[in-house]
């Protein structure tokens, strides 16, 4: 790609919140890449991620798709597993005080990031940090030099930290510190660019090139981008409003989820989360809008890149074949997985046995629901005994055949 093209690519997907900063940015994005050009240096691009949970969902996934992005054409990626920021948390979403995590969860979580995220990015090409390697060293005094560049009412004007103060509710002096920390990352990594979501605007644009700035340092390009909602195309993708896509699950659950999104928002996918380029989407977009492309048939290419991404290409065409017989067609897939009972076991016992629920509670739950059918009719009691041979199915996608 020439500069141009590798500035658009780059691009997509990013939110500011003000047309005038967006081309700012890809401004600076445009000099900096000639900039090195010249040196006959790539950037050195970072993205930091504080281990808070075990599982990454898609939402998760959103700037580790950039950074490859950035991989692709050639350029330094760090990923900075924030193992001393997360011990205090990001109260950039949030309006109440984030728990604290101890050493021990937050290693615990840790240890599952990098193999995830190396689902997306290339392995030989991305160098593992933990900014416990340079904040753990921070002394008070410097501390207190980094504190300086920033007042009070910086803080107390982000939107987050303002809802709070009206509302009489507490800010804690310590949650200020997070922003500090992470823009420390920025200048320790000597980063050319810095990827993050919305949430992290300030963060990025205001407190990390503060700092870099005021330690005398080129301040970082703040690639910032849109975040991905949920399957009901509105609210963020989260896990708790069990609206999110989880990334450690089979190719068959993926695709069905990516089907089940509203069609007003998979400009939004492809933009966030798929290997597409603008031109690309765009074309995808034109043919929906002209009618020359079914809606249906743009979201059976969104769950393909998708899955595709996680899984080879044979997994995603398998997907793509199971979802089109079991729900176009009202069938049960050809291939599915073969159980054999023994005698008096109940259905709650062979779905965890087959890996079909985590947990009883899950099970139950799920019976609960009316989400459970054995040879097509509907489980109404977890205590009910699978004893002829027949097909399970658990949730819309899989299915188990008993013999």
């Amino acid at each position: 790609m020439i500069i141009n093209e590798q500035v658009e690519y780059l691009m997509q997907g990013t939110e500011y919140g003000d047309d005038k900063l967006r081309q700012n940015m890809a401004d600076e994005l445009r000099a900096r890449l000639i900039s090195c050009q010249k040196e006959g240096r790539p950037l050195r691009v970072y993205c930091g991620f504080d281990p808070r949970k075990a599982d990454l969902h898609l939402g998760h996934t959103v700037p580790m798709r950039k950074l490859r992005q950035f991989q692709e054409l050639g350029h330094d990626v760090t990923f900075v597993i924030g193992n001393y920021t997360s011990l205090i948390g990001d109260p950039s979403d949030k309006d109440v005080l984030r728990p604290q995590l101890t050493h021990d969860e937050v290693a615990k979580n840790a240890q599952t990031y990098a193999e995830q995220a190396f689902r997306i990015l290339e392995p030989e090409k991305t160098s593992i940090r933990y900014n416990a390697e340079w904040l753990s060293e921070l002394s008070f005094e410097a501390l207190i030099k980094l504190a300086s560049n920033f007042t009070l009412q910086q803080f107390l004007t982000r939107e987050n930290f303002k809802l709070r103060w009206e509302k009489g509710d507490a800010i804690y002096l310590h949650e200020t510190f997070y922003s500090i920390m992470q823009g420390y990352d920025a200048y320790m990594l000597k980063a050319d660019v810095q990827i993050g979501g919305t949430d992290q605007l300030f963060n990025i644009m205001t407190a990390a090139r503060k700092i870099m700035v005021g330690l005398g340092a080129q301040p970082n390009i703040a690639i910032i981008l849109g975040i991905l909602p949920g399957t009901d195309g509105v609210v963020k993708m989260s896990k708790s409003l069990a609206n999110h896509i989880p990334i450690n699950t089979d190719a068959n659950d993926m695709y069905g989820k990516v089907m089940s999104i509203p069609d007003t928002a998979m400009g939004q996918f492809f933009r966030l989360v798929t290997r597409l380029t603008p031109p690309e989407i765009a074309e995808i977009e034109a043919g929906v809008k002209n009618g020359s492309m079914h809606p249906r048939d743009a979201k059976m290419r969104l769950a393909q890149e998708i899955v595709s991404a996680f899984y080879d290409n044979s997994q995603a065409e398998e997907a793509q074949n199971v979802f089109v017989e079991t729900f176009q067609k009202g069938g049960i897939p050809e291939d599915i997985p073969i159980y054999k009972l023994t005698t008096g076991q109940s259905v709650v016992e062979v779905m965890l046995a087959a890996e079909l629920a985590k947990s009883k509670t899950e099970a139950r739950r799920l019976i609960d629901q009316k989400g459970v059918k054995y040879e097509g009719a509907v489980v109404e009691k977890e205590g009910f005994l699978l004893i002829a041979p027949g097909v399970l199915q658990v949730g819309k996608r899989h299915f188990l055949k008993l013999v």
